[in-house]
């Protein structure tokens, strides 16, 4: 099987800025600023991780283990310090919600817009138009600016605009939790059709069960290092325990 997902050996480190008080800052300064007001948090630590084409993975981990930084780097939007990050195919994903819409921008000139990021061209998103406004049940609105939408009005459009760009991986980091139920129900429909259709699926998410439902394969991660990488129960499972 070809991989669609190839991380290797990745690495990445925030620095974290620590606020004191008045007094400990001249503290500080009087003592020649000695000692660092800095600290460096490893995010992710020698991280590898292939996927193959069509599989199914959920990142795992509690918060801060690292889970949602390897999918901004799975998805271009952040660069490692080192190692290297290559994917095959068109890539589309919901990291954030709106990510790429622009707030004084209608719900029509935001569908072009976020299409093209997403790669489609402009005959693409003409053609899928109709479907992409029908499935994010927007309706009127979609001539609206989108500064005035609710966040699961956000959430439906950039969902409906993702999954129509058909891409070959599909990235989600807990964008599910955002919606009304019914919504999210037709979202996960939708994710398990991607699935059957052999789309590559990578997703990140505290709800176990939803993961334990559409993915075969679990990551667990924990501060920054692959804890374990198998079948999703056993994955799940560890978690939990």
């Amino acid at each position: 099987m070809v991989n669609a997902i190839e991380v290797t050996d990745i690495s990445k480190q925030f620095v974290l800025r620590h606020t004191r008080s008045i007094k400990e800052a001249v503290v500080w300064l009087a003592k020649g600023r000695k000692g660092d007001l800095t600290k460096k948090f490893h995010a992710l630590r020698n991280v590898s991780l292939h996927v193959q084409t069509g599989e199914t993975v959920a990142l795992l981990g509690l918060n801060g283990s690292g889970k949602s930084t390897l999918l901004k780097h799975i998805s271009g939007v952040m660069l490692p310090d080192s190692g290297s990050v290559r994917t095959r195919g068109r890539v589309a994903g919901l990291i954030e919600v709106g990510a790429g819409f622009h707030p004084d921008l209608s719900g029509r000139d935001n569908v072009y817009l976020n299409g093209a990021i997403l790669g489609m061209t402009e005959q693409e998103v003409n053609d899928r138009f109709e479907s992409i406004v029908e499935f994010a049940e927007i309706g009127e609105f979609i001539d609206t600016e989108v500064k005035f939408y609710s966040s699961g009005m956000y959430l439906r459009l950039a969902f409906s605009v993702a999954v129509h760009t058909d891409p070959e991986v599909f990235l989600i980091d807990e964008i599910l939790a955002v919606g009304d139920e019914p919504f999210q129900r037709k979202c996960i429909e939708k994710i398990k059709e991607l699935a059957e259709r052999g789309k590559t699926l990578v997703v990140v998410s505290h709800d176990l069960d939803l993961v334990s439902r559409i993915c075969a394969r679990g990551v667990l991660l924990e501060h920054g290092n692959v804890l374990f990488d198998g079948p999703i129960n056993e994955a799940v499972s560890r978690l939990r325990n």
